[in-house]
């Protein structure tokens, strides 16, 4: 994204610029769009010069008005594919989870959804024609979940083929079976995912705030950033919003951190995976009690919910239970020592 002149914004002089780009709208499009609160707060402006610089923002970076649907299907050729690597799940994604979109993938513990995560990381920095997207991850971690020997294993559990394209890609020497080449190609993929571990739930707002920055910082490097995960989305926020009383401030901060990941998503081309816990209800005498926590707001912003769920053994169940263009279904995984595989 090219730098842009925030001082021909009307309004805007030089340490009003400064402070909106230490605050991360360092272009038109970032502050194009912001709402007039949050820029008000970052740039010490009023409401109303916030309002006028959001509008010249959005003329200047022709955005905010209406286009045909052609045009958004032109658009949407560019989103990518993240492959799972398993056909069965791929064709009930539509071809592979989207970029600009946010997938949540939502189950009881022990189901698999780290796996996801972890198996994606890996999964996105394969060539686009082997189902990634040629990029880095980013993964905030707020459960203590990410764990750089599962990230071998998958490395390892890869077709041999994919493997020895990779070395070469990476310019490491050495073939498949080559221990010393699998070390150098295990550090070359995690120097690819940005990990950082949230503390509390402002610290991961803080944090998805810092993803934007890192988003554009690899946006023209050789690994630009295709993948964000935050595993689990919504633990400190349960964790620290209890009781009803609470329930409406915790619901407010989460739909701004959400917005906050979308904006990640759809200013970089990043696909953004969160995973979800769940809640039990006790009303329910038939069907599955288990429920995804976040309500109306989490369910509303997901652009895609998958729930997973145990079977006999290593066999999961993935459902898709929200798509915009897709229609419900199910697919069968395996999660083993090599990562996740077909049935």
């Amino acid at each position: 994204m090219a730098e842009d002149d925030l001082e021909s914004l009307p309004g805007v002089g030089p340490a009003t610029a400064d402070k909106l780009t230490d605050a991360g709208f360092d272009s038109f499009q970032s502050i194009a769009v912001a709402s007039p609160g949050e820029l008000s707060n970052s740039a010490d402006v009023g409401d109303s010069t916030a309002a006028d610089v959001i509008n010249a923002a959005r003329e200047a970076a022709d955005v905010g008005g209406f286009e045909t649907g052609a045009t958004v299907l032109e658009r949407r050729e560019r989103i990518g594919k993240l492959s799972w690597q398993m056909d069965e799940v791929d064709d009930l994604l539509g071809g592979g989870m989207e970029t600009q979109s946010i997938t949540e993938v939502y189950g009881e513990f022990g189901t698999g959804k780290s796996q996801v995560t972890h198996q994606m990381s890996v999964n996105v920095q394969l060539s686009k024609e082997n189902g990634g997207l040629d990029g880095g991850a980013i993964f905030i971690d707020t459960e203590d979940t990410f764990r750089p020997e599962r990230i071998d294993d998958m490395i390892r559990g890869l077709d041999d083929e994919i493997i020895a394209e990779e070395l070469e890609r990476r310019e490491i020497e050495g073939e498949p079976g080559d221990e010393e080449a699998m070390e150098q190609l295990l550090e070359s993929f995690l120097d690819n995912i940005h990990v950082a571990k949230a503390f509390n739930a402002n610290h991961q707002m803080l944090l998805a705030e810092k993803a934007l920055e890192l988003a554009k910082e690899h946006e023209e490097a050789d690994w630009p950033v295709r993948l964000l995960c935050v595993d689990s989305l919504t633990a400190h926020f349960r964790a620290e919003y209890v009781g009803r009383g609470e329930l409406a401030e915790r619901q407010q901060k989460l739909n701004k951190h959400l917005h906050e990941l979308d904006k990640v998503g759809n200013l970089h081309n990043v696909a953004v995976l969160v995973t979800n816990q769940v809640a039990s209800n006790p009303d329910s005498y038939f069907g599955d009690p288990t429920q995804p926590i976040g309500g109306n707001i989490l369910g509303h912003k997901s652009t895609f919910r998958i729930y997973l769920r145990k079977s006999k053994g290593d066999k999961r169940i993935v459902r898709l239970v929200d798509a915009p263009n897709l229609a419900d279904g199910e697919a069968v995984m395996r999660v083993q020592d090599g990562g996740l595989k077909p049935e």
